[in-house]
């Protein structure tokens, strides 16, 4: 094997290590259950419920344009690994929080309320199928011998 091959496989190898190594600089401060009621909650609900208060003014339009703006990057809280699960299905569950969150984000920059209002189903799909993974007892009913 030429040296300058060899060498490229070491450096690779050596960069791969550092990365693997590599300190994190964030410090997660709320609990998965602080996340979801203060945070998730809330900002899904305002685009699940737009419709109830519409956007009337600029003011309005930059509220719902920073509710969608969290809703998306509440998704990246949820990949962290301190809160991720697992490298499967949560992080496809949260990729597709922060898809949905990002279109309504881009949605109210546009100030395109029929665009956010279409998002509701992708926004449902992406709650109920995590939920469905991850919550305890998520939509399932006591049977009649259990209650």
């Amino acid at each position: 094997m030429p040296v300058s091959i060899l060498r490229a496989c070491i450096l690779f190898l050596m960069v791969g290590l550092a990365a693997a190594q590599a300190p994190t600089f964030y410090q997660p401060v709320g609990s998965m259950s602080q996340l979801m009621i203060d945070i998730i909650y809330p900002t899904s609900n305002a685009i699940f419920y737009v419709e109830r208060a519409p956007p009337m003014n600029e003011r309005d339009w930059n509220v719902l344009r920073g509710t969608a703006l969290t809703l998306a990057e509440s998704g990246n809280l949820l990949m962290m690994d301190t809160r991720a699960r697992d490298r499967a299905d949560w992080m496809k569950d949260a990729k597709l929080l922060v898809d949905v969150g990002a279109a309504a984000f881009k949605a109210a920059q546009a100030k395109d309320l029929p665009g956010i209002l279409a998002l509701n189903d992708d926004l449902n799909t992406a709650c109920v199928t995590c939920h469905m993974q991850y919550r305890p007892n998520y939509r399932r009913r006591p049977t009649a011998d259990k209650k």
